[in-house]
């Protein structure tokens, strides 16, 4: 943690560029952007109107669904790895910013996806042990209880500890911001939840549950 305030004290001009390096790289739509290429019209009018993986397969294409998770995953990893070339802790405010990029893109008047796919993605650069820990918890969660949201929701409470456990206490507070960010986004999710009108994976109130 040390470490980490000294760079932002430090650096904070290397910071600031990291993060907004970040965050325009998180902010690219590629759910809106892949269902419009494919002719799929408008994500946004679809569903629950996220622009995330879960979202896109209510189109019922599974391949689509499979490219955006992926690419929303994959630039938060990308934005991370680029920014730690300048300066091994500018990975960490790059990788909060490609979250905030999600979540609230500058291009769709700040309304974005609920992050999951991103905040693995960052998880992955930042601490590969950490990001395990966050499929194992999402996996089990999803497969005990069927609830896509609650899986993503414990997994980003798992993966700070996971950080500290490691050693990392820098890395397991950037998951926590972002993970108290997640939660905010899934606030809806979790007053269903609350109200055990959450629909399960599988289920046939697909359009009502959102966890990507």
């Amino acid at each position: 943690m040390a470490a980490l305030l000294e760079f932002l004290s430090s650096n904070p001009l290397t910071a600031l560029i990291a993060a907004a390096f970040g965050y325009l790289l998180g902010s690219i739509p590629f759910g809106l952007l892949l269902t419009k290429a494919a002719g799929l019209g408008d994500i946004r009018a679809i569903g629950s109107g996220n622009i995330g993986a879960t979202n896109v397969l209510r189109t019922g294409n599974k391949k689509l669904a499979a490219t955006t998770l992926l690419a929303d995953a994959l630039k938060g990893t990308v934005a991370v790895l680029i920014a730690a070339q300048f300066a091994p802790l500018a990975g960490i405010p790059a990788g909060i910013g490609a979250f905030l990029g999600h979540l609230f893109p500058v291009w769709l008047s700040f309304k974005g996806g609920k992050g999951v796919a991103t905040y693995l993605g960052v998880t992955i650069a930042l601490m590969f042990k950490a990001a395990l820990v966050f499929a194992a918890v999402w996996l089990s969660i999803a497969f005990l209880l069927r609830y896509s949201s609650l899986a993503a929701l414990c997994a980003t409470v798992a993966v700070p500890i996971a950080c500290l456990l490691f050693g990392r206490s820098d890395i397991a507070l950037a998951m926590a911001i972002m993970g108290a960010l997640s939660w905010y986004a899934h606030r809806a999710n979790i007053s269903r939840l609350m109200k055990g009108e959450e629909s399960r994976i599988g289920g046939k109130k697909a359009a009502a549950s959102e966890g990507a």
